[in-house]
């Protein structure tokens, strides 16, 4: 047995509204200081020792795992603008490489990016997107080598290979082009806050220094980027903060001409816009619909005194999406939690919805970059159907699957599988569903070993997808749950207003319902029972465990968020200004009390807790890795118990682990032994 590592105490006090805090861990923030890195590479090394027994198991996990997967991959072309589009993966290799063919699937293939090449000799690497001019002839492209989410842009001549001889530095990754093939557009970072607060224009093969500001988000609580509409008739800059948006747009063909507001930002206004000959389609909450509502206004008539009513809003349904093409609009929204799929031709002959009659799935529409066509592409899965690519046509009918998700090694077969929808009570009444999977023939005994997944933040629905990986906890006898509480978005936009800000607590109160209702019900027992989740997720394991420990034998936190009030008290960091409308601003009392109420690492105490696996990123731009690291150091002062504690920091990647799909997977399989070598103690 090793000793764990024990971080010094350097207490740091914080008086705020007449409370004084005491943070002993603070110095850990010191990214520089070579005893943080001494402390961080301790932990690392304590989590490797006791876990030693459990490499045959992790290695045994990766390799079936991996032996699942399909090496010699490719995914499903797709055409656009003259030329078909597809990634490839080749055996042995952890990155894709993007290809194109022109006209036609028999042409020679043109590679665009080698993305093993160009990651060789680098511990990290992203390629995070491309764009490609009218002309096809030129490709911008973002590639982060660091894991910290700020990118670089470079330009390459897809005709000769050549890749010009400058750099785009502080980037988001992504830039778009204007029609005339010789402009770009791109959104720079702020290089201490990574907030995306600037856009450019770039002119092909000029200095970028030289490059015009052409818009500055000036209110730090606001992000913005730029895309171009799938009509590509317009350029356009959005500007979002959590409960408003605002857009501006600019005609793709006069690039040196100023920006014009689509329409005025006003608190609480949110609104998407889709372009179609001579109107934008806008997908509002305009007038409280709380569930969002379609409307249109004429090209040149953008504010929202013009906007006309084409799907009113419905109390009971989230709207979520729409998809233009040239003859049909296509929706998609949520009714009790279940995705919809609605078909509409614009003569307003046609209005269907697509047949979906599993108890639980997930199902959206993908890759349809085709304006002209009147073949819909759409995803579907659910937590025991391996995702496919489905093509509908919208107007006979047919229905042809392109790719069924392949898995490998002949025992996988979905009918040995149980999938389930079930409903647990929340201590305030409200019904909370949980999507679960396991294989046939378990028992409710309460001896079930099983990992209940939670993320209750920012209006994001965990959907029950299909995964390869579990698969290798579904073999051994495990039930894997979702947790779909509030402060998602799963039984509409109410269910996240419910989950955030002074109605937080929800979220947890959700999850500690679910896992009540899972073991009265037999499912499983508290000493079976396993929780896990990341980052906002992270929060929510943090906040759990301190309230309810008894219920789990073992959690799981992915760079969980976890110091919220010193977090959001620091307008330095990375999120936080932007983060007021989701958690509260702290700066004000009867937020601040609130957020230190169930803050996880405020609250840890002197009791006894599960066995705790915390991942971290020295990188990551998103939850800093101090806030895991500290909390792990307070955890072992106060902590009763002998369980298992571990900090494993990934000393070369950020908020997303390690890059390359083989690398992630040996992430996956350290997280699954942890769990596996629990049930034997």
């Amino acid at each position: 047995m090793m000793k764990p590592p024990k971080a010094k105490k350097i207490p740091h006090i914080f008086n705020e509204f007449g409370n004084e805090r005491v943070d002993n861990y603070y110095w850990l923030r010191e990214r520089e200081n070579p005893e943080v890195i001494v402390y961080l590479e301790a932990e690392n090394a304590y989590y490797k020792a006791e876990t030693a027994h459990t490499q045959a198991l992790q290695d045994a996990l990766f390799a079936e795992m991996k032996a699942r997967i399909k090496e010699d991959d490719s995914s499903v072309p797709y055409y656009y603008n003259g030329y078909w589009y597809r990634t490839r993966y080749e055996v042995g290799k952890d990155y894709p490489i993007y290809l194109r063919q022109r006209e036609t699937l028999e042409a020679p293939e043109e590679v665009l990016f080698d993305c093993n090449a160009m990651a060789k000799g680098k511990a990290y690497f992203q390629l995070d997107s491309f764009a490609v001019s009218d002309d096809n002839q030129w490709a911008v492209y973002g590639v982060d080598t660091v894991s910290r989410r700020q990118y670089t842009l470079q330009i390459k001549n897809l005709s000769t290979g050549e890749v010009l001889p400058y750099q785009i530095k502080n980037t988001n990754g992504q830039a778009v082009w204007a029609a005339h093939n010789r402009t770009i557009f791109y959104a720079k970072n702020h290089t201490k806050t990574l907030r995306t607060y600037k856009i450019y224009r770039h002119t092909l093969g000029t200095d970028p220094k030289n490059d015009v500001l052409v818009f500055w988000e000036k209110d730090d609580t606001f992000d913005t980027y730029v895309y171009r509409e799938k009509s590509r008739k317009y350029i356009v800059i959005g500007s979002e903060s959590t409960l408003t948006s605002e857009y501006q747009i600019l005609d793709a063909y006069t690039p040196l001409e100023s920006f014009k507001v689509f329409q005025p930002r006003i608190r609480g206004l949110e609104y998407d816009i889709a372009h179609y000959e001579d109107f934008f389609y806008i997908l509002t909450n305009k007038d409280g619909a709380t569930n969002f509502k379609l409307m249109r206004t004429p090209e040149a008539a953008t504010e929202q005194e013009h906007w006309q009513e084409v799907i009113a809003h419905r109390p009971e349904v989230r709207l979520n999406d729409i998809e233009i093409f040239k003859e049909y609009l296509v929706i998609e929204e949520v009714y009790n939690g279940l995705e919809r799929i609605q078909i509409r031709s614009w003569d307003g002959s046609v209005c269907y919805y697509l047949p979906f009659e599993s108890e639980t799935y997930t199902a959206y529409t993908t890759q349809n970059v085709a304006f002209d066509t009147e073949w819909l592409r759409y995803n579907y899965q659910s937590l025991a159907t391996p995702a496919s690519i489905i093509e509908y046509n919208m107007r006979t009918g047919e229905q042809r699957v392109l790719k069924e998700q392949e898995i490998l090694g002949g025992t996988f077969c979905k009918e040995n599988y149980v999938e389930e929808r079930l409903w647990a009570t929340a201590p305030d009444g409200t019904k909370v569903p949980i999507s679960l999977v396991y294989r046939k023939g378990i028992e409710k005994n309460g001896a079930n070993p099983l990992l209940l997944y939670g993320y209750g933040a920012y209006g994001v629905t965990i959907n029950p997808y299909f995964s390869t990986t579990r698969l290798s906890l579904l073999d051994r006898g495990f039930i894997y749950a979702i947790a779909h509480i509030r402060g998602g978005e799963y039984l509409g936009r109410n269910w996240y207003e419910d989950g955030k800000l002074l109605k937080k607590k929800h979220t947890f109160d959700d999850f500690i319902a679910c896992s009540r209702y899972l073991i009265d019900q037999q499912y499983t027992s508290p000493s079976h029972l396993y929780a896990e989740g990341g980052s906002a997720g992270g929060l929510l394991i943090g906040a759990v465990i301190n309230e309810a420990p008894e219920l789990y034998k073992a959690v799981i936190a992915s760079v969980p968020f976890v110091d919220v009030v010193t977090t959001m008290l620091d307008e330095s960091i990375p999120l936080t200004t932007g983060e007021y409308d989701e958690w509260g601003n702290p700066n004000e009392k009867e937020y601040y009390e609130y957020m230190l109420s169930y803050s996880p690492y405020d609250q840890v105490r002197r009791q006894a807790y599960p066995a705790i696996y915390v991942l971290a990123g020295l990188h990551d731009s998103q939850v800093q890795y101090w806030e895991p690291a500290k909390w792990v150091a307070k955890l072992r002062e106060l902590k009763t118990d002998n369980h298992p504690l571990y900090l494993d920091t990934n000393m070369e990647a950020g908020h997303g682990g390690a890059s390359g799909r083989f690398e992630a997977l040996k992430e996956t399989a350290k997280e699954y032994a942890f769990l596996i070598s629990q049930l034997a103690d």
